[in-house]
Protein backbone atom coordinates (compact mmCIF):
# COMPACT_ATOMS: atom_id res chain seq x y z
CA UNK A 1 0.00 0.00 0.00
CA UNK A 2 2.84 2.69 1.02
CA UNK A 3 4.85 1.53 -2.48
CA UNK A 4 1.76 2.05 -4.34
CA UNK A 5 0.75 5.33 -2.39
CA UNK A 6 4.54 6.54 -3.46
CA UNK A 7 4.19 5.48 -7.41
CA UNK A 8 0.77 7.29 -7.29
CA UNK A 9 2.11 10.56 -6.02
CA UNK A 10 4.69 9.77 -8.79
CA UNK A 11 2.26 9.48 -11.30
CA UNK A 12 3.86 5.89 -12.18
CA UNK A 13 0.36 3.43 -11.65
CA UNK A 14 0.37 3.59 -15.30
CA UNK A 15 4.14 2.40 -15.60
CA UNK A 16 3.41 -0.13 -12.92
CA UNK A 17 0.54 -1.86 -14.61
CA UNK A 18 2.75 -1.69 -17.66
CA UNK A 19 5.47 -3.26 -16.54
CA UNK A 20 3.82 -6.05 -14.91
CA UNK A 21 2.33 -7.16 -17.85
CA UNK A 22 5.91 -7.34 -19.42
CA UNK A 23 7.61 -8.66 -16.95
CA UNK A 24 5.02 -10.77 -15.35
CA UNK A 25 7.47 -14.06 -14.84
CA UNK A 26 9.85 -11.87 -13.56
CA UNK A 27 7.74 -10.58 -10.81
CA UNK A 28 6.47 -14.16 -10.21
CA UNK A 29 9.84 -15.69 -9.56
CA UNK A 30 11.41 -12.43 -7.33
CA UNK A 31 7.56 -12.47 -4.76
CA UNK A 32 8.22 -16.34 -4.27
CA UNK A 33 11.48 -15.72 -3.25
CA UNK A 34 10.71 -12.39 -0.67
CA UNK A 35 8.45 -12.12 0.34
CA UNK A 36 7.07 -15.75 0.64
CA UNK A 37 10.36 -18.04 1.01
CA UNK A 38 12.21 -15.44 2.35
CA UNK A 39 10.05 -14.61 5.25
CA UNK A 40 8.86 -17.91 6.02
CA UNK A 41 12.10 -18.97 6.86
CA UNK A 42 13.48 -16.08 8.40
CA UNK A 43 10.50 -15.83 11.09
CA UNK A 44 10.97 -19.67 11.63
CA UNK A 45 14.19 -19.05 12.56
CA UNK A 46 13.48 -16.10 14.67
CA UNK A 47 10.78 -18.62 16.08
CA UNK A 48 12.91 -20.51 17.67
CA UNK A 49 16.21 -18.71 18.08
CA UNK A 50 16.94 -15.40 20.08
CA UNK A 51 16.99 -12.53 18.58
CA UNK A 52 20.44 -11.38 19.67
CA UNK A 53 21.53 -15.19 17.49
CA UNK A 54 19.07 -14.93 14.59
CA UNK A 55 19.78 -11.17 13.55
CA UNK A 56 23.79 -11.39 12.90
CA UNK A 57 23.54 -14.13 11.52
CA UNK A 58 21.04 -12.81 9.00
CA UNK A 59 23.65 -9.90 8.14
CA UNK A 60 26.15 -12.54 6.58
CA UNK A 61 24.10 -12.35 3.28
CA UNK A 62 26.40 -9.73 1.66
CA UNK A 63 28.65 -12.70 1.57
CA UNK A 64 26.81 -15.04 -0.23
CA UNK A 65 25.77 -12.64 -2.69
CA UNK A 66 29.24 -12.46 -3.80
CA UNK A 67 29.15 -16.35 -4.38
CA UNK A 68 26.19 -16.59 -5.90
CA UNK A 69 26.71 -14.03 -8.08
CA UNK A 70 30.10 -15.84 -9.05
CA UNK A 71 27.73 -18.67 -9.35
CA UNK A 72 25.07 -17.13 -11.86
CA UNK A 73 26.73 -13.69 -13.19
CA UNK A 74 30.18 -15.13 -13.48
CA UNK A 75 31.91 -12.41 -11.17
CA UNK A 76 34.90 -13.60 -9.87
CA UNK A 77 35.35 -14.01 -6.46
CA UNK A 78 38.62 -13.02 -5.20
CA UNK A 79 41.21 -14.56 -2.07
CA UNK A 80 39.58 -11.21 -0.41
CA UNK A 81 36.34 -12.67 -0.51
CA UNK A 82 37.34 -16.28 0.78
CA UNK A 83 38.87 -14.71 3.23
CA UNK A 84 36.08 -12.41 4.35
CA UNK A 85 33.88 -15.52 4.36
CA UNK A 86 36.02 -17.69 6.63
CA UNK A 87 35.98 -14.62 9.31
CA UNK A 88 32.32 -13.82 8.60
CA UNK A 89 31.35 -17.42 9.87
CA UNK A 90 33.90 -17.47 12.14
CA UNK A 91 31.25 -15.16 13.63
CA UNK A 92 28.10 -16.93 13.21
CA UNK A 93 30.24 -20.14 15.00
CA UNK A 94 30.61 -18.06 17.89
CA UNK A 95 26.92 -16.55 17.87
CA UNK A 96 25.64 -19.80 17.56
CA UNK A 97 27.09 -22.27 20.02
CA UNK A 98 28.05 -18.87 22.35
CA UNK A 99 31.16 -19.56 22.97
CA UNK A 100 30.82 -23.04 24.19
CA UNK A 101 31.74 -25.30 22.06
CA UNK A 102 31.53 -28.07 24.07
CA UNK A 103 27.38 -27.43 23.78
CA UNK A 104 28.03 -27.80 19.79
CA UNK A 105 25.41 -30.73 20.22
CA UNK A 106 22.80 -28.66 22.41
CA UNK A 107 22.45 -26.05 19.87
CA UNK A 108 19.41 -25.45 17.92
CA UNK A 109 21.10 -25.99 14.40
CA UNK A 110 17.15 -26.44 13.07
CA UNK A 111 16.63 -22.65 14.01
CA UNK A 112 20.64 -21.65 12.46
CA UNK A 113 19.92 -23.50 9.56
CA UNK A 114 16.68 -21.48 8.72
CA UNK A 115 18.81 -18.03 9.43
CA UNK A 116 21.73 -19.61 7.03
CA UNK A 117 19.05 -20.73 4.59
CA UNK A 118 17.42 -17.65 4.70
CA UNK A 119 20.49 -15.36 4.13
CA UNK A 120 20.86 -17.75 0.79
CA UNK A 121 17.37 -17.10 -0.62
CA UNK A 122 17.90 -12.88 0.30
CA UNK A 123 20.96 -12.85 -1.46
CA UNK A 124 19.39 -14.62 -4.80
CA UNK A 125 16.88 -12.02 -4.53
CA UNK A 126 19.29 -9.90 -4.92
CA UNK A 127 21.11 -11.39 -7.51
CA UNK A 128 18.01 -11.94 -9.55
CA UNK A 129 17.00 -7.88 -9.18
CA UNK A 130 20.31 -6.79 -9.95
CA UNK A 131 19.16 -7.28 -13.76
CA UNK A 132 15.98 -6.39 -13.59
CA UNK A 133 15.25 -3.24 -16.03
CA UNK A 134 12.85 -1.64 -14.00
CA UNK A 135 13.42 0.89 -11.24
CA UNK A 136 13.25 -0.35 -7.62
CA UNK A 137 9.91 1.22 -6.54
CA UNK A 138 7.96 -0.59 -9.31
CA UNK A 139 9.42 -3.94 -9.30
CA UNK A 140 9.46 -3.81 -5.54
CA UNK A 141 5.44 -3.05 -5.55
CA UNK A 142 5.03 -5.52 -8.75
CA UNK A 143 7.13 -8.36 -6.45
CA UNK A 144 4.67 -7.89 -3.61
CA UNK A 145 1.47 -7.22 -5.35
CA UNK A 146 1.81 -10.74 -7.35
CA UNK A 147 2.94 -12.17 -3.61
CA UNK A 148 -0.47 -12.09 -2.22
CA UNK A 149 -2.30 -14.83 -3.49
CA UNK A 150 0.85 -16.96 -2.47
CA UNK A 151 0.92 -15.58 1.03
CA UNK A 152 -2.81 -15.84 1.45
CA UNK A 153 -2.58 -19.45 0.48
CA UNK A 154 0.68 -19.91 2.92
CA UNK A 155 -1.35 -18.38 6.05
CA UNK A 156 -4.93 -20.39 4.65
CA UNK A 157 -2.08 -23.68 4.91
CA UNK A 158 0.11 -23.06 8.02
CA UNK A 159 -2.04 -21.10 9.60
CA UNK A 160 -5.40 -19.53 9.34
CA UNK A 161 -7.10 -16.03 7.56
CA UNK A 162 -8.30 -14.52 10.86
CA UNK A 163 -7.28 -11.15 11.68
CA UNK A 164 -6.04 -9.67 15.13
CA UNK A 165 -5.15 -6.74 16.74
CA UNK A 166 -1.27 -7.81 17.35
CA UNK A 167 -1.10 -10.23 14.28
CA UNK A 168 -2.24 -6.67 12.26
CA UNK A 169 0.07 -4.45 13.98
CA UNK A 170 2.81 -7.23 13.31
CA UNK A 171 1.50 -7.39 9.81
CA UNK A 172 2.26 -3.23 9.40
CA UNK A 173 4.82 -2.77 11.08
CA UNK A 174 6.81 -5.39 9.24
CA UNK A 175 4.92 -3.51 5.89
CA UNK A 176 6.28 -0.25 6.79
CA UNK A 177 9.87 -0.51 8.18
CA UNK A 178 10.96 -3.64 6.61
CA UNK A 179 9.27 -3.53 3.55
CA UNK A 180 8.51 0.14 2.17
CA UNK A 181 9.92 2.88 4.26
CA UNK A 182 13.49 1.38 4.61
CA UNK A 183 13.75 0.98 0.88
CA UNK A 184 12.65 4.04 -0.06
CA UNK A 185 15.13 6.04 1.73
CA UNK A 186 18.17 3.81 1.32
CA UNK A 187 17.10 4.52 -2.50
CA UNK A 188 16.27 8.11 -2.17
CA UNK A 189 19.70 8.29 -0.18
CA UNK A 190 21.72 7.00 -3.24
CA UNK A 191 20.38 8.96 -5.42
CA UNK A 192 21.29 12.02 -3.40
CA UNK A 193 24.89 11.65 -2.40
CA UNK A 194 27.53 12.05 -4.62
CA UNK A 195 30.07 9.67 -2.87
CA UNK A 196 27.85 6.21 -2.79
CA UNK A 197 30.61 4.86 -0.19
CA UNK A 198 30.05 7.06 2.41
CA UNK A 199 26.70 6.03 2.53
CA UNK A 200 27.44 2.58 1.92
CA UNK A 201 29.51 2.09 5.20
CA UNK A 202 26.14 3.36 7.17
CA UNK A 203 24.62 -0.04 7.16
CA UNK A 204 27.36 -1.07 9.48
CA UNK A 205 25.50 1.10 12.24
CA UNK A 206 22.39 -1.10 11.18
CA UNK A 207 23.59 -4.38 13.34
CA UNK A 208 24.78 -2.11 16.13
CA UNK A 209 21.54 0.08 16.39
CA UNK A 210 19.88 -3.57 16.40
CA UNK A 211 21.57 -5.63 19.38
CA UNK A 212 20.43 -2.04 20.98
CA UNK A 213 16.67 -2.13 20.46
CA UNK A 214 17.03 -6.25 21.12
CA UNK A 215 18.06 -5.66 24.48
CA UNK A 216 15.86 -2.51 25.32
CA UNK A 217 12.63 -3.29 23.11
CA UNK A 218 12.71 -7.33 23.57
CA UNK A 219 14.18 -7.32 26.98
CA UNK A 220 17.24 -9.45 26.09
CA UNK A 221 20.54 -9.63 27.77
CA UNK A 222 23.30 -9.20 25.01
CA UNK A 223 25.46 -11.68 25.36
CA UNK A 224 29.75 -11.01 24.80
CA UNK A 225 30.06 -14.08 22.82
CA UNK A 226 27.31 -12.54 20.49
CA UNK A 227 29.18 -9.29 20.43
CA UNK A 228 32.36 -11.41 19.63
CA UNK A 229 30.67 -12.99 16.66
CA UNK A 230 29.01 -9.57 14.93
CA UNK A 231 32.32 -7.63 15.54
CA UNK A 232 33.55 -10.75 13.77
CA UNK A 233 30.59 -10.52 10.92
CA UNK A 234 30.83 -6.59 10.16
CA UNK A 235 34.78 -6.36 9.88
CA UNK A 236 34.39 -8.93 7.25
CA UNK A 237 31.85 -6.82 6.01
CA UNK A 238 33.65 -3.93 5.71
CA UNK A 239 37.06 -5.98 4.82
CA UNK A 240 35.18 -7.30 1.59
CA UNK A 241 33.68 -3.98 0.81
CA UNK A 242 36.76 -2.13 0.70
CA UNK A 243 37.50 -3.79 -2.60
CA UNK A 244 34.78 -3.18 -4.21
CA UNK A 245 35.98 0.67 -3.05
CA UNK A 246 39.37 0.19 -3.96
CA UNK A 247 38.22 -1.38 -7.65
CA UNK A 248 35.58 1.92 -7.82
Amino acid sequence: MVLLFVLAIQQRLSTLAKELVQYWQRSILTALMNPCLYYLILFAAYERLPAQIAQPINYSWSIVLVFLSAMVLGQKVTARDWLAALICYAGVFVIATQGHVDQLVGADWLGIGFAVVSTVIWAGYWTVSIRDPRSTETAMAACFLMSLPATAMLCATLSDLSVSTYGFAGAAYIGLFEMSLAFLAWGTALKLTDRTARISNLIFLSPLASLVMIHFVLGEDIQTTTAIGLILIVSALIYQQRQGSAIQ
